[in-house]
């Protein structure tokens, strides 16, 4: 079968020439700023200082574990309302679920803080005489703020729901749990055994997304008062600039790569699923014949 080619036009290669100087120069200018110090000339000493950081190792493994709880929370809640909402094949369902993933997307942060400030300030004064008074303190502990995890997934439904549903459109769900049925499978072992395996990729993208929002959030984090990664680089700032570029170089280089570990695992799984099929056509062909 031959190989389809396209032409390399030269509008396609000044966009990309275009693209690629607007996302690189300033990359480049923030990593010369952070190398070359007036009066020493080059030194490294923004970078090696990072670790050694006042804070530094607190509020990465504070943002870290912050995502973590955002992304299992975030598919935990989306994930078994899009499966039931696909299988029922219901329009109006999936109508409201989208409308009700997406709404965030319409509710500015500084608003979603002025909610969630009034009522963590309302809980203590009408809730100190009963048990719910401990959970109120429990949620907003600095060293884990549970109330961010709160409102990140908030932030992060619209992403997360967005990819499940383009990764619940390519596979046909009801079928596949059908078959699973028919061979004697249970609910469980038919949605974890047989649709998540062909939801991978979906659920990839999705983490990585509440993932990436989740490390570079400042303004709820600030608002409320705590300190993640990226409130931790602003504040850093204020000591020493060239060691809040450089954190933040290497944040973005660490987001970069959790992207092309997703992708680098999508393909492999759409490799394999490819050389299944081609191997179970094979053996189909040599029956046959």
């Amino acid at each position: 079968m031959a190989r389809l080619t396209y032409p390399l036009r030269p509008w396609r290669g000044a966009v990309l020439l275009v693209a690629g100087t607007y996302f690189l120069v300033p990359l480049l200018a923030s990593l010369v700023f952070t190398v070359d110090v007036p009066g020493q000339g080059f030194t490294l000493d923004s970078y090696t200082q990072i670790f050694s950081a006042d804070g530094f190792t607190a509020a990465l493994l504070r943002s870290v574990g912050l995502a973590l709880c955002t992304v299992a929370l975030a598919l935990l809640l989306t994930l078994p309302a899009a499966l039931a909402v696909r299988l029922s094949g219901s329009g109006r369902l999936r109508a409201v679920l989208e409308v009700v993933c997406t709404l965030p997307l319409v509710v500015p942060p500084v608003a979603l803080v002025a909610g969630l400030g009034t009522v963590l300030k309302w809980g203590p004064d009408h809730l100190a005489t009963t048990p719910l008074y401990q959970t109120f303190v429990a949620i907003q502990n600095p060293s884990f703020p549970l109330v961010l995890v709160f409102a990140y997934v908030v932030m992060a439904l619209p992403f997360v729901y967005r990819s499940l549903d383009a990764g619940l459109r390519a596979v046909d769900v009801r079928t596949l749990v059908e078959a699973a049925r028919d061979l004697g499978a249970s609910w469980p072992r038919a949605l974890f055994a047989v649709v998540l395996p062909n939801l991978r990729t979906a659920l990839l993208n999705a983490s990585f997304l509440a993932l990436a929002l989740v490390l570079g959030e400042f303004t709820v984090a600030s608002l409320l008062g705590f300190q993640p990664f990226a409130v931790w680089i602003v504040q850093a700032s204020g000591d020493n600039a060239q060691l809040s570029v450089a954190v933040s170089l290497l944040s973005l280089l660490l987001t970069w790569g959790l992207l092309l570990v997703v992708t680098g695992l999508a393909r492999a799984r759409g490799t394999r699923g490819a050389r299944s099929i081609r191997g179970a056509r094979t053996s189909r062909k040599k029956e046959a014949v």
